[in-house]
């Protein structure tokens, strides 16, 4: 049955986010420095640093450290940060919500605007109107979202004033964090002002992260109808009367499968790509404390960051895969035919 196939790819997505977290263990101990004396202090004396060596079990060897940081995610537990000396489950329960706004309004002008420019593309096929989005979504892919960020934040909040330039909310607007989410939490408060100024302060950030997923999803897009436009049914549809917008329609429903894969990966790396969004917009969110920690060498606080992540890529490939079946009757089939 599909149930069965669902759980035993979720089962291979564990799998994957456990490599994953294993490989960058092991990576941070390859970080010049020393932890210890990092989240001893500057002014920490010898004897405090090697206690607080013992303290992050950093005295014992990689292999027992990485047993035991095993047994600690196993029970929920993924330790104290040496940075915010908050535990580190607390802290990313805190800032998930605020990333995953962002990832959530990029990730729906992605798709908005890359299956749009996608199917202007296509429909105008060697004509001025292909020719403007192919150089539109190639400066879009080609521009580093950094940089982007800054020439951004720069013209249209500080020079025109459109948006604001840090932050994720109004100080006198904010409102009590009950979800952490703060388009939510004014919402919940009943305060559309706030809403509108919450959602604003994201909107500018959101178009910076989806500037390059909307260039890969533009150009697959028109690739696929292209080929579409092409296909038997399409040319039946036109022999028939069909008009341009029924034609188009027709043949960006074949999109729909490698759309919802595409769009499955790059939620994952929008929530990594988040990392310098937030730390040039000033959103405490994942990528923020993400960049704090590598900074401090809080190795604890970056694999939970990592988990998360990683986390992210399982769910949304998983939910594209459970979609992509439930849309076609063929993948239905063999999925049945797999949990049999």
């Amino acid at each position: 049955m599909a149930g069965r196939f669902a759980v035993r790819h979720l089962w291979f997505l564990l799998q994957t986010v456990f490599w994953v977290v294993t490989l960058v263990f092991f990576l941070t101990k390859l970080i010049p420095g020393d932890p210890a004396r990092v989240a001893a202090g500057r002014f920490a004396t010898p004897d405090q640093v090697e206690h607080m060596r013992t303290v992050l079990h950093l005295d014992q060897p990689v292999v027992m450290q990485y047993a035991g940081f095993l047994g600690q995610m196993v029970r929920g537990d993924l330790g104290r940060s040496t940075t915010t000396h908050q535990p580190i489950l607390s802290d990313l329960a805190t800032r998930l919500p605020m990333t995953l706004q962002v990832v959530a309004i990029g990730m729906a002008m992605t798709a908005l605007v890359g299956i749009g420019l996608g199917t202007i593309a296509a429909s105008a096929r060697q004509k001025k109107g292909d020719l403007t989005v192919r150089i539109l979504l190639a400066l879009a892919g080609g521009i580093p979202i950094f940089w982007a960020a800054i020439i951004l934040q720069w013209w249209l909040g500080h020079r025109l004033q459109l948006f604001p330039i840090s932050g994720a909310t109004s100080y006198a607007l904010a409102m009590p964090a009950r979800t952490g989410a703060t388009v939510i939490d004014a919402a919940l408060a009943g305060n559309g002002e706030a809403v509108w100024d919450a959602f604003i302060h994201l909107l500018l950030p959101a178009i910076c992260l989806s500037l390059p997923f909307i260039a890969v999803v533009g150009r697959n897009v028109r690739s696929s109808m292209i080929g579409a436009l092409s296909s038997d049914y399409v040319l039946f549809s036109i022999a028939c009367g069909a008009g341009p917008v029924r034609v188009a329609f027709h043949a960006l429903r074949a999109t729909i499968a490698p759309t919802l894969t595409i769009l499955g990966m790059q939620c994952g790396w929008m929530t990594s790509a988040s990392l310098l969004i937030e730390t040039t917009f000033g959103i405490p969110g994942i990528g923020a404390y993400l960049a704090a920690a590598a900074v401090n060498q809080d190795i604890f606080a970056v694999l939970g960051c990592v988990l998360v992540i990683g986390t992210v890529f399982a769910c949304a490939n998983l939910i594209v895969d459970l979609l992509q079946i439930w849309l076609d009757p063929r993948l239905r089939s063999t999925a049945a035919s797999q949990g049999a």
